[in-house]
Protein backbone atom coordinates (compact mmCIF):
# COMPACT_ATOMS: atom_id res chain seq x y z
CA UNK A 1 0.00 0.00 0.00
CA UNK A 2 1.27 3.42 -0.78
CA UNK A 3 1.53 6.35 1.84
CA UNK A 4 1.51 9.99 0.47
CA UNK A 5 3.86 12.18 2.05
CA UNK A 6 4.66 16.25 1.96
CA UNK A 7 7.82 17.72 1.47
CA UNK A 8 9.37 21.58 0.96
CA UNK A 9 11.80 21.06 -1.32
CA UNK A 10 14.47 23.18 -0.56
CA UNK A 11 17.10 23.38 -3.08
CA UNK A 12 15.99 26.38 -4.24
CA UNK A 13 14.43 30.09 -2.88
CA UNK A 14 10.83 28.51 -4.21
CA UNK A 15 10.27 26.30 -1.44
CA UNK A 16 7.80 23.76 -3.38
CA UNK A 17 5.32 22.06 -1.74
CA UNK A 18 5.67 18.22 -2.82
CA UNK A 19 3.78 15.60 -2.80
CA UNK A 20 4.69 12.14 -3.02
CA UNK A 21 3.13 8.64 -3.58
CA UNK A 22 5.79 6.39 -1.53
CA UNK A 23 5.84 2.39 -1.69
CA UNK A 24 8.33 0.35 -0.66
CA UNK A 25 10.62 2.92 1.22
CA UNK A 26 10.72 4.72 -2.87
CA UNK A 27 8.84 7.46 -4.55
CA UNK A 28 6.79 6.33 -7.04
CA UNK A 29 5.41 9.72 -8.19
CA UNK A 30 6.33 13.12 -6.68
CA UNK A 31 3.60 16.18 -7.58
CA UNK A 32 4.04 19.93 -6.93
CA UNK A 33 7.41 20.32 -8.26
CA UNK A 34 7.83 23.53 -10.44
CA UNK A 35 11.14 22.11 -11.51
CA UNK A 36 13.16 18.36 -12.04
CA UNK A 37 15.04 18.97 -9.18
CA UNK A 38 12.02 18.80 -6.86
CA UNK A 39 11.36 15.25 -8.01
CA UNK A 40 15.50 14.47 -7.16
CA UNK A 41 15.09 16.24 -4.12
CA UNK A 42 11.83 13.60 -2.58
CA UNK A 43 14.39 10.73 -3.19
CA UNK A 44 17.48 12.08 -1.96
CA UNK A 45 15.46 12.83 1.01
CA UNK A 46 14.02 9.15 1.22
CA UNK A 47 17.92 7.83 0.76
CA UNK A 48 20.48 9.89 1.95
CA UNK A 49 19.23 13.34 3.34
CA UNK A 50 21.48 16.10 2.88
CA UNK A 51 21.71 19.81 3.93
CA UNK A 52 24.60 22.59 3.45
CA UNK A 53 25.93 23.60 6.50
CA UNK A 54 26.38 27.87 7.44
CA UNK A 55 28.00 29.46 10.48
CA UNK A 56 30.51 30.79 11.93
CA UNK A 57 34.20 30.40 13.16
CA UNK A 58 36.69 32.11 15.86
CA UNK A 59 39.59 34.12 14.44
CA UNK A 60 42.03 34.75 16.47
CA UNK A 61 43.78 37.96 15.84
CA UNK A 62 41.74 39.61 13.12
CA UNK A 63 39.76 42.20 12.63
CA UNK A 64 36.53 40.86 13.46
CA UNK A 65 36.26 38.21 15.64
CA UNK A 66 34.22 35.54 13.83
CA UNK A 67 34.51 34.73 9.53
CA UNK A 68 31.27 33.05 8.34
CA UNK A 69 31.80 29.46 6.80
CA UNK A 70 30.11 27.42 4.69
CA UNK A 71 30.17 23.43 3.58
CA UNK A 72 31.99 22.81 0.43
CA UNK A 73 28.67 20.07 -0.51
CA UNK A 74 25.64 18.82 1.90
CA UNK A 75 26.53 17.12 4.63
CA UNK A 76 24.34 13.81 5.50
CA UNK A 77 21.76 15.31 7.35
CA UNK A 78 22.25 12.96 10.54
CA UNK A 79 25.87 14.27 10.94
CA UNK A 80 24.66 18.43 10.43
CA UNK A 81 24.78 18.98 14.46
CA UNK A 82 27.97 16.86 14.88
CA UNK A 83 29.94 18.99 12.63
CA UNK A 84 28.53 22.30 14.07
CA UNK A 85 29.49 21.00 17.44
CA UNK A 86 33.37 20.32 15.97
CA UNK A 87 33.19 23.87 14.53
CA UNK A 88 33.00 25.40 18.15
CA UNK A 89 36.07 24.10 19.10
CA UNK A 90 37.98 25.40 15.55
CA UNK A 91 39.59 28.93 16.30
CA UNK A 92 41.43 30.11 12.51
CA UNK A 93 44.48 32.45 12.83
CA UNK A 94 43.81 36.11 10.90
CA UNK A 95 44.70 37.10 8.26
CA UNK A 96 41.74 34.25 6.62
CA UNK A 97 41.15 34.69 2.86
CA UNK A 98 37.94 33.35 1.30
CA UNK A 99 37.32 30.07 0.36
CA UNK A 100 40.17 29.27 3.08
CA UNK A 101 39.50 25.06 4.19
CA UNK A 102 38.78 25.86 7.40
CA UNK A 103 38.29 22.41 8.43
CA UNK A 104 38.82 19.19 6.04
CA UNK A 105 37.12 16.53 5.76
CA UNK A 106 34.58 17.37 8.86
CA UNK A 107 33.65 14.43 10.45
CA UNK A 108 34.97 12.02 7.80
CA UNK A 109 32.10 13.07 5.86
CA UNK A 110 34.17 13.93 2.90
CA UNK A 111 33.48 17.90 3.25
CA UNK A 112 35.23 20.70 3.29
CA UNK A 113 34.20 23.93 5.67
CA UNK A 114 35.59 26.85 3.99
CA UNK A 115 35.93 30.91 4.96
CA UNK A 116 33.54 32.64 2.63
CA UNK A 117 34.86 36.10 3.24
CA UNK A 118 38.56 37.81 3.84
CA UNK A 119 39.32 38.74 7.32
CA UNK A 120 42.10 40.80 7.86
CA UNK A 121 44.37 40.60 10.83
CA UNK A 122 43.88 42.96 13.63
CA UNK A 123 44.69 46.84 12.94
CA UNK A 124 44.50 46.08 9.30
CA UNK A 125 41.65 47.28 7.34
CA UNK A 126 40.63 45.50 3.88
CA UNK A 127 39.95 47.90 0.83
CA UNK A 128 37.25 47.47 -1.67
CA UNK A 129 38.37 47.14 -5.08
Amino acid sequence: MAELRTFVCVTCPVGCTLEAEIADGRAVRVTGNDCARGEAFVRDELTDPRRMLTTTVRVKGGALPLVPVRSSSAVPKGQLLGVAEALRSVTVAAPVESGHVVLEDALGTGVDILATRAVPSEGRTRTMS
